[in-house]
This record gives C-alpha cells, sequence and structure tokens, in this order.
C-alpha cells in the first residue's frame, strides 16, 4: 500500500526545491516508515539543486540528516518497532561488507546506491512516486526533506526517546562529518595546530572536533564575520578571513613549521581550496578534503615535489571516517553531557515550505545550519 505524503523535490538540475504531494511505500521487511521530526539542509542537497552533485532519478526528493519517529516497521534485523526514536544514517550499513567488517561502516557497499533514487536492494522498485504515478528518487535512500518517509534499517539508528529530535537529527551528518574529519581523518592530537577552512554545518563541527581532541591551537577561516564569530563560540582560538593569515598564524605558533592539519569544509571545494590549505601544513602535516565541488572537476594545483619531499599526507574524508551505529550514539551522549554543542547550531528553524528561502539564507551565510521542523 501507499500513503499520501508531501515532500520537497528537484525535477532537474539545475533547478530549486518545491513542495509536491507524494505517495509512499509501505515498508517491507527491513524497512521502517517514520515520521519526520527534523531535518537538517546540508550543503549537498543544494548540491543536487545546483548540478554540482549529480543524482540517477530526477524529481528526486531531497534531504539526508534527519530524525523522526517509527509509524510502521517491518521484520528487521534491527528490532526496529513502531514508537521508536531514530536518527537517519545518510551512509547505509549493512554490518557484514568487507568495510563494514573491518569497522569503516562509512565506505560501506550499499553506499554506491545513494544517489541513484530506487531502493537499492531492488533497482525496479521506487518508495516514493507522484500521484500520477511517476517515480521519484530518494536522497540517499531516506529523502528526510519528506514528511513520512519509509527507509531501510541499514540507513537507521535507534536513539534515547529522551534526545530532543530536532537536535539529533544533525548528527546523521554534519556533526559526524566535521566532527569525524578532526578526529579521526586528521587524528587530531593534544596541543596540535589545526585550520578549519569553511565554517558553516560542516567546518564549525570539525572545529568542535579539534577542541575535544585537545588542539591548542585551533584557527577558523571564513570571509563572513557572523561564521567566524561563531566559531569562536564553540571553540576555535582564533578566527580569520583568509587562508594566508592563517597560515602565517600557524607558523607563529609552530616555530615556522605550520599547521599539524588542514581541514578543508568549503561549501564548494576547488582544487585551489586544496592548495591553499595543502601549503599551511608542517613536514608530515596532514590536508583532509572534505568539502565537495563540481563532481567533473579534477587535478589539484599542488607541487609533487612538496607532497613527497615534505612527506605530507592528502586525506580524504566520507562521513568523517566514522562509524554511524556507534558514533552517532557517542555524539548524543557527549551531547547529554554538555560536551558537544547541538543547540548552538541552529542558526534558524523552517517549515517544510521554506525550504528554498532556507537554502538562500544559506547561500548568504545567514546560517550556521537551518532545520526543518515538521
Amino acid at each position: 500500500m501507499r500513503t499520501a505524503t508531501r515532500g520537497a523535490v528537484v525535477r532537474q538540475a539545475p533547478g530549486k526545491y518545491e513542495v509536491v504531494e507524494l505517495e509512499v511505500d509501505d515498508p517491507r521487511d527491513n524497512e521502517i516508515q517514520v515520521k519526520m521530526v527534523a531535518s537538517g539542509m546540508c550543503h549537498s542537497d543544494d548540491h543536487i539543486a545546483t548540478g554540482d552533485c549529480p543524482v540517477g532519478t530526477y524529481p528526486m526528493a531531497g534531504g539526508h540528516e534527519g530524525a523522526g519517529i517509527v509509524t510502521k516497521a517491518g521484520r528487521n534485523q534491527k528490532g526496529i518497532q513502531e514508537g521508536d526514536h531514530v536518527v537517519f544514517s545518510f551512509l547505509p550499513s549493512c554490518g557484514h561488507c568487507r568495510y563494514c567488517a573491518n569497522g569503516m561502516q562509512n565506505l560501506c557497499d550499499l553506499g554506491a546506491g545513494i544517489l541513484a533514487g530506487p531502493r537499492w536492494t531492488d533497482p525496479s522498485s521506487y518508495v516514493l512516486q507522484m500521484p500520477d504515478g511517476t517515480p521519484v528518487g530518494q536522497m540517499a535512500g531516506i529523502s528526510t526533506f519528506v514528511e513520512l518517509t519509509t527507509v531501510s534499517v541499514d540507513s537507521a539508528v535507534k536513539i534515547d526517546d529522551d534526545i530532543p529530535l530536532d537536535k539529533a537529527c544533525l548528527t546523521g551528518c554534519g556533526v559526524g562529518t566535521g566532527w569525524g574529519s578532526a578526529v579521526n581523518a586528521a587524528n587530531v592530537q593534544p596541543g596540535d595546530t589545526v585550520v578549519v577552512m569553511g565554517i558553516g554545518g560542516i567546518g564549525i563541527n570539525a572545529v568542535q572536533g579539534a577542541r575535544h581532541a585537545g588542539a591548542s591551537n585551533i584557527i577558523a577561516v571564513d570571509p563572513v564575520a557572523f561564521k567566524r564569530e561563531k566559531a569562536q563560540e564553540l571553540g576555535a582560538t582564533h578566527a580569520v578571513d583568509s587562508m594566508e593569515e592563517a597560515g602565517e598564524l600557524a607558523r607563529q605558533f609552530t616555530n615556522g613549521q605550520g599547521a599539524d592539519s588542514a581541514i578543508v569544509t568549503v561549501g564548494v571545494t576547488t582544487g585551489e581550496h586544496v592548495a591553499q590549505a595543502f601549503a599551511t601544513t608542517r613536514k608530515a602535516g596532514t590536508t583532509v578534503v572534505t568539502g565537495l565541488g563540481d563532481f567533473s572537476e579534477v587535478g589539484l594545483p599542488i607541487a609533487i615535489s612538496e607532497l613527497t619531499l615534505f612527506q605530507k599526507r592528502l586525506q580524504g574524508a566520507l562521513f568523517g571516517n566514522s562509524n554511524p551505529n556507534y558514533d552517532i550514539h557517542r555524539q548524543l551522549e557527549l551531547y547529554k553531557a554538555g560536551v558537544l554543542k547541538l543547540d548552538e547550531l541552529v542558526t534558524r528553524t523552517y517549515t517544510l515550505d521554506q525550504v528554498a528561502e532556507g537554502y538562500q539564507d544559506m547561500h548568504d551565510g545567514k546560517n550556521i545550519r537551518g532545520v526543518i521542523l515538521y
């Protein structure tokens, strides 16, 4: 059976999100249906609208950072039942592929299908459709910009009922991606000097992660004064508007050596951004590239000799190199203990019908994180 619902879709790229009537499948075995409570508005969904990030199906229902309450549950190996509170992980984890078995759930083989649109277990089947029967793609297999969504339990993490879902939703992408970029990918150590380039929903959490890991100097870089101020509120020791100034500060703090790590979390990342971050790091330093840009862009303007002779490391980071079934719980425990700041990340809340306005605010530099409340 199908149930009527509403959701924000992109019909083509480039395009804009519009709210439309939809129909959603009942859950099959190992699926659950969830009434959404909150959804973060991540830049990656905007990449779909601009066409920087191509997807396999249009129209595509957006949203990949969300939390809600289970309304229907098929038989499933996780034991998730009606009434349970869940956070979605935008990257599923099957638990038994090579990567899951090695503790690298963020690289689970199921992730290959998150931009395709249909169920990854059945490419001929779509969870969502228009009332006229037109198939609608499901972003990351979850589509959190939909009031009622059906998802695989491989994408759901059950959490305690006392955690506010409008804050917990942020751990499904932005918090884990940024925090993990510092803690896991950059392997920040006590006393380190860290540069975070780009202070949006990801970069602000890289700042938090570096602080938790014990960095002595955390240099936040962003041209928007509001974002620099927010970075200092959440743990940055310094905030500047250019990478040139960040590099100079890092060398001052390290007797001329440079930063131990630089984390690139720019909303639309280019090769030049990576090169600027690479230049700020010391010998044997690490540059972590977390931001996304145009998928067709190739090439990094860095000197191979500097990479080789200075033994520097370039490290990609997907979902902060995290294990969502563990790390989401860990981050929520830090939140409950008052260590990880989630409330402070939400700049403004929106209704589903304001999704386009929310993304315009993001482009205008007004938001750290916008959240849709249902």
